[in-house]
């Protein structure tokens, strides 16, 4: 199976998954809050990145299966590593203004927002 095909159904997986998780912080959030989380909604956001970066995983693979390796690893690195940001801010904005978080967040944002115009314009 094609590496993105295979990263988008895990990552669909894991959307699939983590609806548990957006149940309980939206039925409960007290019980998160009380544990040191005190923006829970932040899990919402991780649950349905996940679900959109598993299509586009599988949608870009299908129309544009021999894109140039290069291509397809800025592609992978970068929507993998989106939906996971959302879950750290989970524990608060300050989290944001972490030296680390702020470059692992740049780097991941430059390839995927290099990676999909550069697909666009290889395929087209």
């Amino acid at each position: 199976m094609p590496l993105l095909t295979s990263l988008g159904l895990v990552s669909l997986a894991l959307g699939g998954m983590s609806g548990w998780l957006v149940l309980a912080a939206t039925q409960n959030p007290d019980f998160f809050r009380s544990r040191g989380i005190p923006v829970p909604h932040r899990f919402l956001q991780l649950h349905i990145d996940w679900i959109m970066m598993g299509l586009i995983l599988i949608a870009v693979q299908e129309v544009a299966p021999g894109m140039p390796n290069w291509i397809r690893g800025m592609i992978a690195f970068g929507t993998v590593v989106n939906p996971i940001l959302f879950a750290p801010l989970a524990w608060g904005p300050k989290v944001a203004k972490n030296p680390f978080y702020k470059a692992v967040a740049l780097v991941s944002f430059t390839t995927l927002s290099v990676g999909l115009p550069a697909l666009a314009i290889w395929a087209i």
